[in-house]
């Protein structure tokens, strides 16, 4: 289904991007959770990206990428008024919301705005969303803005302290749990989005308190419907896959290691096609 582009916003220039796209069969049956694959040329990889929000009375839905390789290099060259070749989606399982009181909804990095979207329907199911947000410094934090709008607390860390906690997301994660058992508070679930090693840590974090943590994991994808097996992971004792089985996952199952190692495996060829596409974009 070919999609327009609505608005382009560059959050980070260079490196960020977020994307309103006219797509309203999407927008009616996406929920919290859910992710979509687009292609932009035939012969083009196919790219997950999670939905960051939706608007279902205006038929539309945001997207927020990183530019970390050929693919998303070329989608950075759209602009609001070009179409998208095609879109497909909503594609996983929903994330699984029910009122359950305090819920720490943990982002790092383009995460952030993928757990906008999971945040927000904790909030509409009446939780006390508390969201933990973390970036290297206040330039490169995303989402704040939206995050305060449905949140009743935000809570910001940066490497450089250049804004809120000096330090990582993880340690301003574990003052917030402290507190929150200091004053008898009941916290139903965390919720991590965001680099594999920083969800990792939450779940190795919040293992000794027994508090329900759910991950949503960012693996490889080629086609989003479990045929290709390039996102299994190993959670528990079984095999899974992050496209029909995910991408939401318990946290304490996940074996990252594993993960990391399965992110890596084409690292080469895109090193290689992204250089290609940069010298094709500088001899034109």
């Amino acid at each position: 289904m070919a999609v327009p582009i609505l608005h382009k916003r560059k959050l980070i220039p260079g490196r960020v991007s977020e994307l309103v796209l006219e797509a309203p069969q999407i927008a009616a049956k996406a929920e919290p959770g859910n992710f979509i694959i687009l292609r932009l040329a035939d012969d083009g990889e196919r790219i997950p990206l999670t939905i960051a929000d939706t608007d279902a009375a205006k038929g539309t839905i945001t997207l927020v990428y990183l530019v970390v390789g050929k693919s998303t290099a070329h989608l950075e060259t759209f602009e609001a008024g070009d179409t998208i070749l095609d879109v497909c989606g909503p594609l996983g399982r929903p994330t699984h919301i029910e009122p359950v009181g305090t819920v720490l909804c943990v982002g790092g990095g383009t995460g952030i705005a993928a757990m906008h979207h999971i945040a927000k329907g904790h909030q509409l199911a009446g939780n006390h969303v508390v969201s933990v947000i973390g970036a290297r410094s206040e330039d490169l934090l995303l989402f704040e803005k939206e995050l305060t709008a449905i949140s009743a607390e935000v809570l910001v860390a940066t490497d450089d302290g250049s804004r809120g906690h000096k330090g990582l997301v993880t340690e301003v994660l574990e003052q917030r749990i402290q507190q929150g058992i200091e004053a008898g508070e009941s916290i139903g679930e965390i919720v991590a989005v965001g680099p594999v090693p920083m969800m990792r840590a939450v779940a190795e974090l919040t293992r000794p308190y027994g508090i329900k943590t759910t991950v949503s994991l960012n693996s490889i994808m080629v086609d989003g419907i479990g045929m290709c097996g390039s996102c299994r992971v190993t959670v528990g004792d079984a095999v899974r896959f992050a496209c029909v089985d995910g991408p939401e996952f318990d946290a304490h199952q996940v074996d990252f290691e594993e993960m990391m190692r399965r992110q890596c495996t084409f690292s080469e060829q895109e090193k290689l096609s992204y250089d290609h596409f940069c010298r094709k974009c500088h001899h034109d």
